[in-house]
């Protein structure tokens, strides 16, 4: 799954990297170390700018909120529990179908962190001697120290209880997709620790490669086995892991010394 990233990138950097053409200044993000679902997000999208001359789909880098609403929801209270969307059944989803049609994004990130339970916190749990046991973090990157684009859903949805003109009116929410952890060897392993991801976490985001870009973001791009064919992992090896403070299991911090790489892990022995 995803439950918490890295957005460290400048905007401007973003804009350069996947060619937006797009962008506001001034309604960009800072940097955010410990990204946290309900937050607001960085997202490369493609649709027509309103008013524009001509109809065509432009590049665009905007913000969106981390926990998508379905157009249909009455409300916005499940946002929270939608922050990710399997892959494998994107397609058949009533709340992410139709966004999967034509509302696909890219969440560009340094990366995601992922907790796991030690041994002995594991054996303490089984034994019934602690309820909730201490997890290790770690955070998962890609090995050449690129962005990690994640493939993403987006939605609009409008507030009933507010009048149209109410800059509040309308949200736009996103989900990250996830597929099935990879299995290979990562790219780069800690000394000690886990060797694929698949140890880590059975679920991971799905990261797209730069070949993919244009086509996952064309909103021409609707034949569902085209679609699905995008859905595909990326090559295995790509990506490193490594050990990370337990800071960052408290949302409230955040700061770059939170990607700071351990000698080991802090929780004890996790293999």
């Amino acid at each position: 799954m995803c439950g918490r990233f890295a957005a460290s990138r400048p905007a401007e950097e973003l804009v350069e990297i996947f060619g937006v053409e797009k962008w506001e200044p001034e309604e960009t993000l800072d940097q955010d170390w410990n990204v946290a679902p309900t937050k607001q997000v960085h997202a490369v999208l493609e649709r027509p700018v309103k008013d524009a001359e001509t109809p065509r789909p432009v590049r665009q880098l905007r913000t969106l909120r981390w926990g998508l609403v379905p157009s249909w929801s009455k409300t916005p209270e499940g946002a929270a529990r939608m922050i990710n969307a399997r892959s494998e059944t994107l397609h058949e989803k009533p709340s992410f179908k139709r966004a999967f049609r034509s509302r696909r994004c890219i969440l560009p990130a340094d990366g995601y962190y992922e907790w796991v339970t030690g041994a002995a916190e594991r054996d303490l749990e089984v034994e019934g001697k602690k309820k909730r046991p201490r997890k290790q973090p770690y955070f998962v990157t890609p090995a050449d120290g690129s962005v990690f684009a994640m493939a993403g859903l987006y939605e609009f949805w409008r507030d009933p209880t507010l009048p149209p003109e109410h800059p509040n009116a309308w949200w736009t929410t996103c989900s990250v997709i996830t597929t099935e952890a990879e299995t290979g060897p990562l790219g780069v392993a800690p000394a000690e620790g886990p060797g694929t991801l698949a140890e880590i976490h059975p679920r991971m985001p799905l990261m797209l490669t730069e070949d993919r870009w244009d086509a996952w973001l064309d909103p021409e791009t609707t034949g569902l086995d085209e679609l699905r064919a995008l859905l595909a992992p990326p090559p295995e090896g790509l990506m490193r892991a490594y050990p990370v403070a337990t800071a960052v299991s408290n949302v409230r911090n955040n700061g770059p010394e939170l990607l700071a790489e351990l000698s080991g892990p802090e929780v004890g022995t996790l293999f």
